[in-house]
């Protein structure tokens, strides 16, 4: 049943039989694995590495696949040296099989990306203000500098999503050789958000149309045909987009908010989006999304603002604002960076007091 409900895509009743499956046969790895796989799939990727790790520790060694997909994990959660460790575990303990040049191919890849030029914090900001104020024809004109595409192929993997969204829309409008070959290498990458894998197979899709590439799905390394392949959702959905404007028109009517603060906004709801697509849960009420939202920045930036309050301004229950902002945090952990942040505030504070 749980396997057959993960198929259907109807995952919080896949989880309810997996861990009843797990219940009443603990030693069985498959129903372990499976889980394992169910969790990577909705982004809870340290619970699904703490069963991987489980099932070779314990149940069954001979499942080295499991040392593959921790890697993958890792590589989603920004811990590359993990990845590394954990790519190299896999190759060391499996036999040869259909992924194992997968493993050897991204090793190579993350070797040959960490022996590169350092992008300095100046790189960066050039990099940003060119693609937030440049015409499409002053970035195709850029485009044929050897250093700009360097800056580029960095901003696509270490920049923010929204740069990273800017330059695979303007691989899309280049469309030359080196363009498409990037999008490419992107669709093909495990570690990327799904969100923005279908954002760039979108740009490929219009760039060759008739042609065919290898993408990360599932997680293996297939082969698709472009003409054929189905988005799996439309790459910005309208609702998405009312949420983000509900909240920025109801932040402009307080004189608290200076630009900064649409800025974060924007990121903070671009990021939840990337971190659950394509499982985004249903959006029935724009305001009560809009007031969590609002209310996750104002918790960043220890704004006082309450629940409440934001509830009558939108014209919402307090509950529903406190649901859609535990869901928000609950992906995005607003409460624990906020607090990392004002930890470094006050030691810079200090610091600069000293």
């Amino acid at each position: 049943m749980g396997s057959y409900y993960q198929k259907k895509n109807k995952l919080p009743k896949a989880l309810l039989f997996l861990k009843k499956a797990i219940e009443l046969e603990p030693d069985n790895a498959q129903h372990h694995y499976n889980l394992a796989c169910l969790l990577s799939k909705t982004s809870q990727l340290q619970e699904a590495n703490r069963i991987f790790q489980h099932i070779v520790d314990n149940l069954a060694p001979e499942m080295t696949e499991c040392y593959f997909f921790m890697a993958i994990n890792y590589g989603l959660m920004d811990d590359l040296a993990k990845t590394r460790q954990y790519l190299r575990k896999y190759l060391q303990y499996t036999d040869e099989s259909e992924i194992t040049e997968e493993a050897r191919e991204l090793l190579l890849a993350m070797e040959e990306d960490n022996a590169g030029y350092e992008f300095t914090a100046q790189d960066k900001e050039a990099l940003e203000k060119a693609m937030s104020s440049l015409s499409d024809g002053q970035l195709q004109e850029r485009f044929k500098d050897k250093s700009f595409q360097w800056a580029l192929q960095w901003g696509l993997y270490q920049g923010s999503d929204l740069l990273k969204e800017r330059i695979l829309k303007l691989y899309g409008i280049v469309r030359d050789q080196k363009a498409i070959s990037a999008l490419k290498e992107f669709v093909v990458n495990p570690w990327v958000k799904e969100r923005l894998r279908q954002v760039a197979l979108l740009e490929l899709k219009k760039s060759d149309p008739g042609g065919s590439c290898r993408i990360y799905a599932d997680g293996r390394i297939k082969e698709i045909n472009l003409a054929n392949a189905a988005l799996l959702a439309p790459v910005w959905c309208q609702k998405w987009q009312d949420v983000l404007d509900c909240a920025c028109e109801n932040m402009r009517k307080s004189p608290c908010y200076g630009e900064e603060f649409f800025e974060d906004i924007r990121a903070i709801w671009l990021d939840y989006i990337n971190h659950v697509y394509p499982h985004m849960p249903r959006i029935s009420k724009i305001q009560a999304w809009a007031a969590g939202l609002e209310y996750c920045l104002a918790r960043f930036h220890f704004l006082g603002l309450t629940q409440k309050e934001l509830a009558q301004s939108y014209g919402v229950s307090p509950a529903s604002v406190s649901r859609t902002y535990k869901m928000i945090n609950r992906m995005l952990h607003i409460d624990q960076k906020a607090y990392q942040n004002m930890l470094s505030f006050l030691v810079q504070h200090d610091l600069d007091r000293d």
